[in-house]
C-alpha cells in the first residue's frame, strides 16, 4: 500500500532566518527515495502560492495543502478551497488600516497588500519571499482570502489582532519578530490531509506528517505517524508519536529514514 507523506516548510524543510533557504541534499536524497519506492509526497503549509518559490514547486511533490488548509491540491488540480467570509474580512481590515497594522491577503495564486508597507516588505524579503506573485492594486470585492498575515510593532495593533481569536478565527503570534496569522478555524493542515487521503483512498494508517509549529499539532496528532522536528516545542512534541533531529541537522532525512523507510 502507498504511503502519504506531508512535510510542513518552515522549521521543518526550510529554516531560512538561520541559512536553510533550499531544501538540502540528504534531506532531497530521502524525499527522493520515498518517490522512487512509489509512495506520494506532499506540503503542507501554512503559505500561500504565491511564497513559494520555483525549486519547491517544481520539486516533484504530488500536491500540496496551502494556507492551513484552505486550499488543497493534487497533481496541479484544486479539490478543495474555502475563501474567508468577505464582509467579516472587511471590518477586520478597516481596524488593521485604523491600527496601522501592515497585512497581506493571501489569495489562490496572487497575494495582495500595499506598496508602502516598508516593514511587511522587508519582513518578507528576509524569506527570499517572491514579490512575482504580490500585488499591490487590487479591489477586495474581486478577490477570494484564504489567509491574512500581518506585521506590527505598535502594542494596540498587536492586542486587536489577538482578539480576532474566537469561534470563526485562529491566529499565530510570533512575538519575537512581531508577526502574526490569521486563518478560519473551520480549516487546518489535518482537515487539508484528510481531503487529500479521501482523494486518494489512503488509510489514514498510511500517512505520515513532519512539523514543528503550533499550525501542525493538529496534522500531527492526526495522522498515521506524526514526526515533531527536534527544533520544536515540548508542547508540539507532545502530541507526535515520534521526534526526530531539527531541521538544522537534516531532521526530515533522519526521520525518513527512521520511521518511513526503516
Amino acid at each position: 500500500m502507498r504511503k502519504a507523506v506531508f512535510f510542513d516548510i518552515d522549521g521543518t524543510l526550510l529554516d531560512c532566518l538561520n541559512g536553510i533557504d533550499k531544501i538540502t541534499p540528504r534531506v532531497e536524497k530521502a524525499i527522493r527515495r520515498l518517490i522512487a519506492n512509489g509512495d506520494y509526497v506532499f506540503i503542507a503549509t501554512g503559505r500561500p502560492f504565491a511564497f513559494l518559490d520555483d525549486e519547491l514547486l517544481n520539486f516533484g511533490f504530488d500536491g500540496f495543502v496551502y494556507t492551513n488548509g484552505s486550499y488543497v491540491e493534487v497533481n496541479k488540480n484544486n479539490i478543495y478551497k474555502q475563501a474567508m467570509d468577505k464582509e467579516s474580512l472587511k471590518k477586520i481590515i478597516n481596524n488593521f488600516e485604523r491600527l496601522n497594522v501592515e497585512y497581506i491577503l493571501q489569495g489562490e495564486k496572487y497575494s495582495y497588500t500595499r506598496a508602502e508597507y516598508k516593514k511587511l516588505h522587508a519582513f518578507y524579503d528576509e524569506f527570499d519571499i517572491s514579490k512575482k506573485y504580490i500585488l499591490n492594486d487590487y479591489n477586495i470585492d474581486d478577490i477570494d482570502v484564504y489567509k491574512v498575515e500581518m506585521v506590527c510593532d505598535d502594542e494596540k495593533g498587536i492586542q486587536y489582532c489577538l482578539s480576532l481569536e474566537d469561534e470563526n478565527y485562529n491566529y499565530i503570534y510570533d512575538k519575537d519578530i512581531k508577526h502574526l496569522e490569521l486563518y478560519s478555524k473551520n480549516n487546518s493542515k489535518a482537515s487539508g490531509i484528510l481531503k487529500v487521503l479521501e482523494f486518494l483512498d489512503i488509510p489514514i494508517e498510511n500517512s505520515y506528517a513532519f512539523g514543528d509549529g503550533k499550525n501542525d499539532i493538529e496534522m500531527l496528532e492526526t495522522v498515521g505517524c506524526g514526526i515533531a522536528m527536534g527544533n520544536a516545542g515540548d508542547f508540539v512534541k507532545g502530541f507526535a508519536k515520534e521526534v526526530t533531529d531539527t531541521v538544522q541537522n537534516d531532521g526530515v532525512a533522519v526521520g525518513i529514514e527512521r520511521f518511513i523507510l526503516s
